[in-house]
């Protein structure tokens, strides 16, 4: 039975209230790795945006008119990280030829969406919590845009405190660290007003 929520509530709950990496802490190797850079950062949150979204609505639209119909839902993590791989291919594709720049700054971390679990979590969520369409459009936008605002907020406050008197215990991953709880705590601050289960 599909969840009685408003694709807009679930697109504002998955950007704030449940945010799939300071909420679910979904993602957060390329999130620390790449949020030293603002570009960087940039470019891999749009990324994880664009893939969240064509990856979401086309395992919805395999699972709903491919898997269930013929009986075959215990396929569906295998044929999800076969829709996710492809759609991220593509987009590194799309990526070195139009931005070379950021093809050569993202690195390996691009081919490395294939498995971030951001992507992976947002598609068995969409499974689980059996969204319809809209739904799950509107939830994978969100966790994107979520994820996005994130390691941009965090690649901004690594660059101010590179120039800030850490101490010297905590320089490094223990500032980063701290900080990403800190930003988890203040989105939890959120939940009160709308949460996705």
């Amino acid at each position: 039975m599909t969840p009685v929520i408003d694709p807009l509530t679930l697109l504002f709950a998955s950007i704030f209230t449940s945010n799939i990496l300071l909420a679910n802490f979904l993602g957060m190797c390329s999130f620390i790795a790449i949020s030293k850079d603002m570009n960087s950062s940039n470019g891999l949150g749009i990324a994880v945006t664009v893939v969240l979204a064509i990856t979401v609505a086309l395992s919805w639209v395999v699972l709903e008119y491919l898997l269930i119909p013929t009986g075959l839902e215990y396929l569906s993590f295998i044929v999800f990280i076969i829709v996710i791989a492809a759609v991220v291919q593509v987009l590194e594709m799309v990526i070195e030829r139009v931005s070379p720049a950021l093809y050569l700054t993202l690195g390996i971390f691009l081919p490395l969406i294939t498995v971030n679990c951001a992507i992976m979590g947002a598609v068995l969520f969409m499974q689980i919590r059996h969204y319809d369409f809209w739904q799950s459009l509107s939830f994978a936008i969100g966790s994107g845009l979520g994820w996005w605002m994130a390691i941009m907020m965090l690649a901004a406050m690594r660059k101010r405190y590179e120039k800030s008197n850490v101490p010297a215990g905590l320089q490094g991953p223990g500032i980063t660290f701290i900080t990403i709880g800190f930003m988890a705590m203040a989105f939890v601050g959120f939940s009160g007003m709308v949460r996705v289960q």
